[in-house]
């Protein structure tokens, strides 16, 4: 249910720039010969000509709309070009388009606080540049309006033909206007600049709304289409609200708008006006009676987030009738080319951008065979998410399998499931300082999948050499590299490996590595699974140090007070014990806070080691660290106090 949130206490200017067409923009920039002509963008299904999901102005004027088939569009405009949209994984590929849209979130954010709202929609938050404009030009001064601004529709003003660029041009340079008012031109005349470049720099148009907060202005973007721009002054509020339809409204087409209707008979957000604030409360609840009693005034919030980036990645696909699925084989079958297309994005946001996802939704609408049960729906599952296409695989199946079995209970009948999708959600930056394991592993080949059916390459940031100079250590580690495909390191080739073994020889370091032929070599550990084999070392003492792990998220170093006792000993100076214990307690220490670890980094570790990361979650429980190799404490140099 929405929520009502406070009003800001200075006035803003927020515009909601939407693209006109985009599906069928984007096609017509690859193929010049199809601008001006009827156009629409399909499905890939072939049934009946494909679903349109794209229309040019030019077709809509023979009345082909969205929700018609290619051969129903073909019937009324014989002349239109029809257009499929690319193919991936079984179901449309929007890709080219979210990369056009990127373009446009360039531009539009060169000028103030950017939020993306879907492929071919965004808010801006222009109040600093348009209080940047005010200070700059004096009043009455016409140099900074634009052709463009001047084309402008302010809801309220005059729509006489004959003086409209007058009109325009006194609204723009009105002395009388209030500050807010002010704003709002500027702003209008700053969007009039971003749509023409816009335009010029990727041929694509776009129509805005300006206002001063997000719902009108996103009201506003789809009254004067195309390549348009609408301005909604606080004087023109009422009016645009008095008879506007409740489901036009963001947040009031579904249950919500259809209760107001049935309830209170509230046909246009104006009717809202005859309820007071506690009758609305009354009905729906102390937040959204006062989110409903807020927006009959044009009243919202909400504010604009910085964000260029989309908030979730989604993968979907419809199965309409007969399409329907009915087997778990057939169902896995699609959710294996969901996941996959879904797992893509995320590498791609990944390497990208360095953001990652940390949950996984199924979401799931079925129907059970011969039994009418409106009010029993297929529950959506989510589950932390794990990345490699195998692995986001394997969670959404069991997320599945939990959604159908809550679905059907203990009946035992018939399913059909009509559509299905995957989304990545809770997506954040990675913290500076943190990322995969898999980093440091020593790799250039790196196969997306192992023949074990891991996958390693979705978190393989850089690859770092498996030795770093003359003070690496690996004696100890007894680890025997293996060039079988699969085995030992999954990314290592044969001829790296030997390479890697000249060049350690060559620096005069003793290694403990074997090559053996793929078709026989076998991974082999002289003693327990270690990690250290994966980290440079940076310190020939490193692997001696002392280590003690006395209480959560602390560990402490050996130190330089230590090496002197040692020292000490080794000139022949006596030193007791105790001067050895009072010099360990003043050791400096390195802390971490158990917050910083990843969760989503753990099941890469080694069994060994993933045993005592999850300890340390566990206030009640100690981890006891004393076998030689078997904590990751053990291969992390400690931060030098500053």
């Amino acid at each position: 249910m929405p929520i009502a949130r406070p009003e800001p206490q200075e006035p803003r200017v927020i515009a909601h720039v939407d693209m006109d067409c985009f599906y069928v923009q984007v096609e017509q920039r690859r193929n010049p010969e199809l601008r001006g002509l009827p156009t629409a963008v399909v499905q890939y299904n072939s049934w009946k000509g494909g679903g349109l999901i794209a229309v040019s102005y030019e077709a809509r004027k023979f009345g082909v709309k969205r929700s018609m088939r290619g051969d129903e569009a073909k019937k009324i405009c014989p002349s239109i070009q029809l257009v499929q949209v690319p193919v991936a994984h079984g179901k449309a590929d929007l890709n080219i388009y979210r990369a056009a849209g990127s373009e446009v979130i360039e531009i539009l954010a060169m000028r103030g606080k950017c939020e993306r709202a879907s492929i071919d929609e965004v808010y801006l938050d222009l109040t600093d540049a348009a209080k940047s404009m005010l200070l700059e030009t004096p009043s009455g001064m016409l140099e900074s309006i634009t052709e463009e601004a001047l084309k402008s529709n302010i809801l309220g003003l005059s729509s006489d033909s004959n003086n409209r660029e007058r009109s325009l041009i006194e609204w723009f340079c009105r002395t009388d206007a209030d500050h807010q008012e002010k704003l709002l031109a500027c702003g209008a005349i700053i969007v009039a600049q971003l749509r023409a470049k816009v335009l010029e720099e990727t041929k694509f148009t776009c129509s805005a709304g300006i206002a001063h907060n997000k719902m009108l202005a996103k009201l506003a973007s789809s009254m004067h289409k195309p390549a348009q721009q609408t301005v909604v002054p606080s004087s023109s509020v009422k009016d645009l609200l008095a008879s506007l339809p409740v489901k036009k409204m963001k947040q009031l087409g579904g249950k919500l708008g259809s209760s107001l209707q049935t309830d209170l008979r509230v046909n246009t957000v104006g009717d809202l006006l005859n309820f007071t604030e506690p009758k609305l409360q009354e009905y729906y609840g102390i937040n959204t009676g006062t989110w409903l009693w807020k927006i009959a005034r044009g009243f919202c919030g909400e504010e604009v987030k910085d964000r260029l980036l989309p908030k979730s990645h989604g993968c979907g696909k419809t199965f309409p009738g007969p399409q329907a699925l009915r087997t778990t084989v057939s169902v896995r079958n699609w959710l294996n080319q969901l996941c996959e297309e879904l797992s893509e994005r995320l590498q791609v946001d990944l390497n990208q951008n360095k953001r990652v996802a940390h949950t996984l939704t199924l979401h799931a609408s079925a129907f059970k065979e011969n039994v009418i049960d409106f009010h029993w729906k297929f529950p959506s599952k989510s589950c932390p998410l794990r990345y490699g296409t195998l692995k986001i695989q394997e969670d959404a199946t069991k997320l599945f399998d939990s959604g159908l079995h809550d679905f059907l209970g203990s009946q035992n009948i018939s399913w059909g499931i009509t559509s299905l999708s995957v989304t990545a959600s809770k997506i954040s930056d990675i913290p500076n300082g943190r990322s995969s394991i898999l980093r440091f592993l020593h790799c250039n080949d790196s196969p997306s999948t192992s023949s074990e059916g891991y996958e390693y390459d979705s978190l393989v940031l850089n690859d770092i050499p498996l030795t770093t100079g003359n003070d690496a250590h690996l004696e100890n580690d007894g680890y025997m590299i293996s060039t079988q495909k699969g085995k030992g390191c999954p990314f290592a080739s044969e001829e790296k490996v030997v390479e890697d073994h000249k060049t350690i020889a060559d620096q005069g370091i003793s290694t403990d590595i074997n090559i053996s032929g793929a078709s026989q070599g076998k991974m082999r550990n002289k003693e327990p699974y270690s990690i250290l084999k994966f980290f440079p070392s940076r310190d020939s003492s490193f692997s001696t140090r002392k280590r003690s792990f006395d209480s959560l998220g602390q560990v402490h170093s050996g130190c330089d007070k230590v090496s002197k006792v040692n020292s000490m000993e080794q000139e022949g100076t006596p030193s007791d014990g105790n001067v050895q214990h009072r010099a360990s307690e003043q050791c400096d220490q390195w802390t971490f806070s158990i917050a910083d670890i990843d969760p989503s980094v753990i099941d890469e570790l080694p069994l060994e080691i993933q045993k005592e990361v999850r300890g340390w979650f566990h206030a009640s429980k100690q981890t006891s660290i004393n076998r030689r190799g078997s904590s990751i404490i053990h291969y992390f140099s400690p931060m030098k106090k500053s």
